[in-house]
This record gives C-alpha cells, sequence and structure tokens, in this order.
C-alpha cells in the first residue's frame, strides 16, 4: 500500500470518543429525541426526527442550511446511525454525496462512553464553495465540539452555545 493510499485512507474515517456521567438511556434521548438534537446540534429549536431506518432527521445548520439526514441505523440505547450530505443543503442524501455517522453508546459504571465514527469523505462530492464546510478536517475539529456539547447536556441540560453541529469549527 502507498503512503498516498494510507494518508487517504486515514482521511476517510473520523473516530472520536468521550466518556459521559449519564446512563445510555439518557445519552440515547439526547442523540435522538426532537427536543435534545434541536438543543446540542441546532438552535434550541426542536429538530424533526422520524427514528426509523429510512427515516429523516432534519439537523439545523444555522446560516450554513438545514441537512435533512437519512437514518441509517436504530438499536436503542446502543447504536444511532445516519447518512448527511453535509456538502448540500436542503438535499436527500445519497451514497456519492454524504457521509456516515455511527454512534455507539457503551455503559461504563453508572455513565456511557459515547463514540462517534464518520466515514465517507474519500468518495465525497463536494461543491466548491461548500469545500471548507463538508471536508475532513472541519469535521475533525467539529466532532471534538459536538462531543463535548453532548456530553454537557447529558450531564447537565445546558450547552456551551456550539453552534451549527459537526462540520463547523465551533
Amino acid at each position: 500500500m502507498s503512503e498516498n493510499t494510507t494518508a487517504a485512507r486515514e482521511r476517510d474515517r473520523i473516530e472520536k470518543e468521550i466518556d459521559i456521567a449519564a446512563p445510555p438511556e439518557r445519552v440515547w434521548a439526547v442523540l435522538t429525541e426532537p427536543e435534545h438534537v434541536g438543543a446540542w446540534f441546532g438552535h434550541g429549536e426542536p429538530a424533526p426526527v422520524d427514528l426509523r431506518p429510512g427515516g429523516t432527521m432534519l439537523l439545523d445548520h444555522g446560516a450554513d442550511g438545514k441537512f435533512p439526514t437519512t437514518i441509517v441505523t436504530v438499536e436503542p440505547p446502543r447504536r444511532f446511525a445516519y447518512r448527511w450530505a453535509s456538502a448540500y443543503p436542503g438535499e436527500q442524501t445519497d451514497e456519492g454525496n454524504s457521509t456516515l455517522v455511527e454512534f455507539t453508546l457503551t455503559p461504563v459504571g453508572e455513565g456511557t462512553r459515547l463514540r462517534v465514527v464518520e466515514t465517507g469523505f474519500a468518495g465525497l462530492r463536494i461543491t466548491e464553495e461548500r469545500r471548507a464546510a463538508a471536508l475532513y478536517e472541519s469535521h475533525v475539529n467539529g466532532w471534538a465540539d459536538q462531543l463535548a456539547n453532548i456530553r454537557k447536556y447529558a450531564e447537565t441540560g445546558e450547552t456551551d452555545g456550539v453552534d451549527g453541529g459537526a462540520g463547523t469549527d465551533g
């Protein structure tokens, strides 16, 4: 395998995890229920969520637009996954315009270890005007911010005001 192939594979996958002092059922609710998604990802307004494989969850990214995600996996309270087209505000997802975001919740003592994996950057079609918001680099920074925001929200019901979700630098 060449160095370029290895580098491309490494830049195709983001993996982050964080420990949260709340049970998996609480973290699951934060990730999937409209009033909670709207608080940690959006602008405080409930986010429409049709919580089933093939359903849609609308992520409000502020000035960058609203993103209808396609829900892929719903296994409460352990696994949740969706596809989102961060380069295409307002458009439904397909294999070429979206990445796959997967959350895994693992009980750790009385809390939860939350792991997020986002894949699919290598094959992503990105318009020039959306490159900064949809590239791997912005999502790496965005997920670091969002996991901290999810933790604070799950533990206290408050957010740090990180606005617009993974795909922004905060």
